[in-house]
């Protein structure tokens, strides 16, 4: 059976900060510097699913499922919001809004979501031209 791999790029603008709730201003400022600030990134999300390739559908999943899926847990979580006020794992407190932890979170979101035989390989959130990170499900 043919394994194949398809890459979905989602695309949000969101405002965000890297700040330890636990930590005076002057700790977080030495150690995320601008970052512990509100700033936005426009962000591009890299999903890849892999599955066995069917002859009769001619891919690995129907675009149109994996879109409702990406829009409803990508998008209208993240487009236009402040990511620590708006989405509630990220709050201060909680998890850094880093990169990382993003792609973290939103494995977490999607896994479960795709249709049987389609599995989620890599998640991928790049916050600039120099700057992404990638999970792949490791623990």
């Amino acid at each position: 059976m043919t394994i194949a791999y398809l890459t979905r790029v989602v695309e949000f603008t969101a405002t965000h900060r890297i700040r330890r709730a636990d930590w005076t201003e002057e700790q977080n400022a030495a150690t995320f510097g601008q970052a512990a600030e509100d700033h936005s990134h426009h962000y591009h999300c890299r999903i890849t699913v892999k599955g066995p390739l069917v002859a009769a559908s001619g891919g690995v999943v129907n675009l149109a499922e994996l879109d409702a899926l990406l829009a409803r847990e990508i998008t209208a979580r993240f487009d236009g919001r402040h990511i620590n006020q708006d989405v509630p794992e990220f709050a201060d407190g909680a998890r850094l809004a880093t990169g990382e932890a993003l792609a973290v979170y939103l494995w977490e979101r999607l896994a479960d979501g795709l249709p049987p035989g389609v599995t989620l390989h890599a998640v991928r959130v790049q916050e600039g031209p120099h700057l992404y990170s990638e999970y792949f499900g490791e623990a």
